[in-house]
């Protein structure tokens, strides 16, 4: 039985991380970083609880407790997406991530047999467990989050650390685990290029202009 524990604003200052793979996502108020702002932040260790930090409106964002893991080089921080994630970590803590692990990257470099590369996909195909979504386009600003909101919440990260070993073996058999590190490792410059105004333009791509 997995548990969930939920916090307002940052967790305990005694608390203790039990591996250094940390699986991470958040929940925005909207898809726009500039104006919806982050108000949950849900992580697991993998040990089969997930923690959610829930920021209230009048937050400050200081969360000096979740930052001390966060800042931590030596803890492996794996997303679903991270382009996002790091990126409204960035905007909204300060934090500039380092030693990050996508599974919907590492699944379009191994999983070349399908275009379906969402987190309820992998979820199905690692785990055998059907997902609901429904929840994710709810009001996660509203000062009470609802049970489904919360356990929507912790399913997003308690089976990343399974898609991960998955992934990684898969990444390893087909010699495509450089490409993914080369990958992973420019995430926190792509999403700097996303900040700045480049989100929808792909900088590599052969335009009609002359070279």
């Amino acid at each position: 039985m997995n548990k969930t524990t939920l916090y307002k604003n940052d967790i305990p200052a005694n608390f203790k991380a039990s591996s250094k793979i940390m699986a991470i996502d958040t929940e925005t108020m909207g898809l726009n970083l500039d104006r919806d702002r982050l108000c949950v932040f849900q992580f697991s260790f993998g040990d089969g609880e997930a923690h959610l930090v829930q920021f209230t409106h009048d937050t400050d964002y200081e969360a000096t407790n979740l930052k001390k893991f966060l800042e931590d080089p030596e803890i492996v921080k794996v997303f679903h997406y991270a382009r996002f994630d790091v990126l409204a970590i960035k905007k909204y803590l300060g934090i500039s991530l380092e030693n990050i692990y996508c599974t919907k990257i590492a699944s379009r470099l191994a999983r070349t047999y399908t275009q379906y590369h969402s987190l309820k996909a992998l979820v199905m195909e690692v785990c055998g467990v059907k997902m609901d979504k429904f929840q994710q386009s709810s009001d996660w600003g509203h000062d009470e989050l609802t049970r489904a909101q919360i356990e929507y919440a912790a399913n997003d990260v308690l089976y990343l650390h399974a898609i991960k070993e998955r992934l990684d073996d898969m990444l390893i058999r087909e010699n495509r685990m450089h490409i993914a590190l080369d990958c992973f490792a420019f995430l926190p410059t792509r999403t700097e290029l996303d900040d700045l105004g480049w989100g929808e333009f792909d900088i590599f791509q052969h335009s009609d202009d002359q070279k």
